[in-house]
């Protein structure tokens, strides 16, 4: 058990009268062991020796305790969502780390408390449209306004379903936050499974009239992948969809694997407009869409993928397109993943 010390200055409230005890209660009881062992000390050098150090430990310890008082009043601020106040950090010493660290402390609560609010603000964006297209169908429903066709159910389905899609991406957010990790990983056949992610996406693109080709090339094509299935098939369906949502009517959408020395390298291509240079590093951020997007999805779909294959030790970005002569490149975009091929 440690030992707890006694700590006889807590009742005393201000931190430069502590300072002061300290300076005068050795001296006095220097002076007294003095005056006991010598004799008779003069009265007037003893009481003005005292009160020039306290005089000048009151004169010291203001700087030493005015980046504390600063503290003090921030974290009222901060209590009252105030984030913007800093604390002069200038001296070297624990105060001075004491500052800095609660400046930084400052900061990221400021950058937490924007996300929050961006968070708020979009994720009440998403679900306004959804929300609306299914109210509006099935008030025409209830008026007698639409007769209760295939037609108009599947567009209210198609509503419920993209709800519940970004429900899902929520959830998976929420588990971003929160260091969630867990995965079950096995050897996966590669080629097996890029075959049922292509017929999932191919699925999707024909319900929201976005035909497009879609084909699959593994090299080897026994080529194996370590790695969560679930996750791995989440994270494919979602690069499908959005090159099937972003390439042009009746284009191709290719899905190219190879594996290299304890590494499976997937690319996958559309036809589209592609995306700008500066703009990459953007794709892979919480509802970015960028100057491509025509509408859909959540925004969200790309971060979640990162987050996926960060947990798999792996890479994720937006490449280069392939140049097909002098000074022109292929037309599209290349997303381009790493995994390691064993555990």
């Amino acid at each position: 058990m440690t030992r707890r010390w006694p700590r006889p200055l807590d009742p005393v409230r201000s931190i430069k009268l502590k300072l002061s005890i300290v300076v005068v209660a050795p001296g006095a009881v220097a002076l007294g062991f003095f005056w006991w062992q010598m004799g008779w000390l003069p009265p007037k050098t003893t009481l003005i020796a005292v009160g020039l150090a306290v005089i000048t430990s009151q004169l010291l310890a203001h700087g030493m305790t005015r980046p504390l008082r600063e503290m003090t009043t921030a974290a009222g601020a901060m209590a009252r969502g105030d984030y913007t106040r800093r604390v002069r950090a200038t001296s070297r010493d624990e105060v001075g780390q004491l500052a800095v660290a609660f400046n930084q402390m400052s900061a990221d609560l400021a950058a937490a408390d924007l996300r929050r609010r961006e968070l708020i603000a979009n994720v009440s964006h998403e679900l306004r449209t959804p929300i609306s297209a299914l109210r509006a169908v099935l008030e025409n429903l209830v008026d007698g306004l639409t007769a209760p066709d295939p037609k108009t159910l599947r567009t209210a389905l198609a509503q419920s379903e993209r709800l519940s899609g970004l429900v899902t991406d929520l959830l998976d957010l929420s588990r971003i936050d929160a260091g969630a990790s867990s995965l079950h990983r096995e050897v996966l056949s590669v080629a097996r499974l890029l075959d049922d992610v292509v017929a999932e996406a191919a699925v999707n693109a024909a319900a929201a009239a976005r035909p497009v080709r879609m084909s699959v090339a593994v090299d080897p094509p026994g080529a194996t992948v370590f790695a969560d299935r679930a996750r791995l098939h989440q994270v494919m369906v979602s690069l499908l969809d959005n090159a099937a949502t972003h390439g042009p009517p009746d284009g191709r959408v290719q899905v190219v694997a190879h594996a290299v020395p304890g590494q499976l390298v997937i690319e996958v291509r559309d036809e589209g407009p592609g995306i700008a240079p500066e703009e990459r590093h953007l794709v892979f951020q919480r509802f970015a869409r960028g100057e491509r997007a025509s509408g859909g999805g959540t925004g969200l779909g790309l971060a979640i993928a990162r987050w996926v294959v960060d947990l798999h030790g792996g890479t994720i970005a937006v490449v280069d397109p392939v140049a097909i002569h002098s000074g022109q490149s292929e037309p599209g975009c290349r997303i381009r993943l790493t995994l390691p091929a064993t555990g």
